[in-house]
């Protein structure tokens, strides 16, 4: 079954070239060129992925990125920004509204293909593992829950993306700086102690009722998340 893109632009020339090369590659398109339309056609049926350029008329692309967002019923539909803002600033904008990937103009079709059939695959993956779990400890993706001997445990945002990094390599031994890396990301600037405190409230969080310690500390190195200590 083709996958189905709507498309929001509002330059007829630049719709068409969109359009006509999403097509040739086996997807369905339905048309938006601008916002009202766009949030009208939204509600009519939800799309596999939502192309956005920045500047529509009112309500604009980022605008629409942020309905999508507060939406139960869209908030985890992907979606590509296109934009001629080129800036750094505007790049973080347009990602903090909501967009998962941001193209600037002009651009191949080559590359908007491929960005889209990139992005689809990741959300695809993502939903194909709905749960992590090992040992005692389940982690649900699609409720953001997770259990330890089937009790429910509670964590903040980052003690959860933390834990999840662990599920996805249990046993192997991480540094605190590819801990940083790869749960809070490239280029952000944390401390390492950081790390360190976030281990501790996650060790907190799922030690319940005495259970073992699952999370291990090497000497020099760093953790692990190892049943076998």
């Amino acid at each position: 079954m083709r996958k189905e893109i709507l498309i929001i632009e509002d330059d007829e020339t630049l719709l068409s070239m969109i359009s006509y090369n999403i097509k040739n590659n086996n997807f369905n398109v339905r048309e938006a060129k601008n916002g009202e339309d766009a949030l009208l056609l939204l509600k009519e049926k939800t799309p596999d992925l939502v192309l956005i350029d920045w500047m529509i008329p009112a309500p604009s692309g980022i605008e629409i990125c942020k309905s999508i967002r507060r939406n139960k019923n869209t908030k985890d539909l992907p979606i590509i920004i296109l934009t001629a803002r080129g800036e750094e600033e505007d790049k973080v904008k347009g990602l903090e509204s909501g967009a998962d990937d941001y193209i600037v103009k002009p651009f191949s079709p080559i590359e908007l293909i491929a960005r889209i059939n990139a992005l689809l695959r990741r959300y695809n993956k993502s939903f194909v593992e709905s749960s992590l779990e090992y040992s005692d400890i389940v982690m649900d993706l699609r409720q953001q829950k997770v259990y330890r001997s089937k009790k429910k445990i509670h964590l903040g945002p980052t003690e959860f993306k933390l834990l999840k990094h662990f599920l996805e390599n249990p046993q192997r031994v991480f540094q605190r700086e590819q801990l940083l890396d790869n749960v809070w990301g490239h280029g952000i600037y944390v401390e390492l102690r950081t790390v360190d405190t976030h281990i501790r409230r996650l060790r907190k969080a799922i030690n319940i009722d005495k259970l073992p310690n699952i999370i291990r500390t090497v000497r020099s190195f760093g953790y692990s998340l190892d049943s076998n200590q």
